[in-house]
């Protein structure tokens, strides 16, 4: 059993505008950097492996947490395509039942020209069985998409429906892999400041 801890980025001024984000290159605001200052990464995960997203926002993220970690381009956010710097109130707006449809799709969900769920966690798969067969603890500083891809495959959570529990932002979030990557729920919203800020 290999350890695999992970972090999503700070806030962004595109988080802030409620904008889909994706594989946009958008830093992280002055306000999330402010944020990120004031986390503290648990005792407990002294030593391990620090990666992190190609993307600015994890990268810098990182540093700021005293991380210098490896780019792992298999942990940038999933693909948005066209809908990269929309808001998703105004594609239900627009879109109507085509968008209730393909948000209903789960793992399936697909925005035009981008990635589904489901194809973010073929991509990360084979990094995970990579995490277990090095046998090093690691902590992964990436996206949401990505880590409710981890979750997905970790609790069995379809990506229909409310997720079966609410993971928050200023958290680390723990997980267990098996010989083959397989990742399971290890502890979940383990505080990197006093407030957990819910996403």
């Amino acid at each position: 059993m290999t350890l695999l801890a992970v972090i999503r980025h700070g806030p962004t001024r595109w988080n802030d505008e409620g904008r889909i984000q994706g594989t946009t290159d958008v830093p992280l605001s002055e306000s999330g950097r402010a944020a990120v200052a004031g986390w503290r990464v648990p005792p407990e995960l002294a030593g391990f492996r620090w990666v992190s997203s190609p993307l600015r926002r994890a990268l810098e993220t990182a540093r700021l947490l005293g991380g210098a970690p490896e780019v792992a381009p298999v942990l940038a956010e999933m693909d948005h395509g066209a809908w990269e710097g929309r808001m998703v109130d105004e594609l239900r707006a627009e879109l109507g039942q085509e968008m209730a449809a393909n948000e209903a799709r789960g793992l399936d969900f697909r925005p035009p020209g981008g990635e589904s769920p489901r194809d973010v966690q073929d991509r990360v798969l084979p990094w995970l069985a990579e995490v277990a067969r090095a046998a090093t603890p690691t902590l992964a500083v990436t996206h949401h998409g990505v880590l409710r891809a981890i979750h997905s495959l970790a609790s069995g959570w379809d990506m229909t429906g409310k997720p079966p529990l609410k993971l928050a932002r200023a958290a680390v979030h723990l997980f267990a892999l098996d010989d083959d990557g397989r990742p399971r729920v290890e502890r979940l919203n383990i505080p990197l400041s006093d407030e957990s800020d819910r996403c």
